[in-house]
């Protein structure tokens, strides 16, 4: 059995433990590439690792970036990169993805399996806020429709100031995924039950909810898996 499992099922909306664990040693691990397996092992000694991405969810974006035959993708929250690395690893040997964080210092965590993976130089890793870069980006008309791909894992209270600015960025027919759109279930719950430090976030994943499922630019599949992930297409 996988060891640290017990950790990553915090990340998971599941009922029941067994069931979760059902799917992972089932379905998700055995298909998990090394590098992801190496990565997610030193990733749970974080004293923040319920912060990367599930593998479960990992699995899910990697046949998406298949399915519109990414190339040039944007992640906006690297943490010690996950999903960076599992993008990394799916994406043409010609592809690259700009990669956007605060916090070089976890991203450099998972550098040296990236490195070892020899998917390196498929990204480009920017130590920055996002909403400057991206509104860089959009200086330039050429940018406009140029990317296939964006995984959003940042700061909460943004999320929809990256969604207007990703709409611009991303093709139409491509995809944006948010995680951490069910915000630990705590957008259902009473206020007197949810934790003072997770309050910002669920005021500002629910309005996120609201807003997504009322634009009519995208698709949306909302997604119980992981701690909620958002599946946008763009539509025009």
């Amino acid at each position: 059995m996988e060891q640290n499992t017990k950790k990553l099922l915090t990340k998971g909306l599941l009922q029941s433990e067994d069931l979760c664990q059902y799917i992972l040693e089932t379905s998700v691990y055995p298909r998990e590439p090394e590098p992801l397996k190496e990565l997610r092992h030193v990733t749970a000694a974080h004293p923040r690792a319920t912060m990367a991405t599930a593998p479960d969810a990992g699995q899910l974006m990697a046949m998406l970036l298949k399915l519109v035959n990414a190339k040039k993708t944007i992640e906006v929250g690297v943490f010690t990169g996950y999903s960076l690395l599992l993008t990394a690893l799916t994406i043409p040997e010609d592809g690259k993805i700009m990669a956007i964080d605060v916090n070089r210092e976890t991203f450099e965590i998972g550098l040296p399996i990236i490195k070892k993976a020899g998917v390196a130089e498929k990204i480009d890793f920017i130590e920055s806020e996002a909403l400057p870069v991206l509104d860089q980006l959009l200086q330039n008309p050429d940018n406009e429709g140029s990317f296939d791909f964006a995984f959003v894992d940042a700061d909460k209270i943004n999320y929809w100031n990256y969604h207007e600015r990703l709409m611009k960025l991303i093709k139409v027919g491509g995809v944006v995924v948010y995680d951490n759109t069910l915000w630990a279930g705590t957008v259902v719950m009473p206020d007197r039950l949810v934790p003072e430090f997770m309050k910002p976030g669920k005021k500002s994943t629910i309005e996120l909810n609201k807003l997504l499922a009322a634009d009519p630019r995208v698709q949306l599949s909302h997604a119980s898996i992981g701690d909620g992930i958002t599946i946008c297409m763009r539509l025009y």
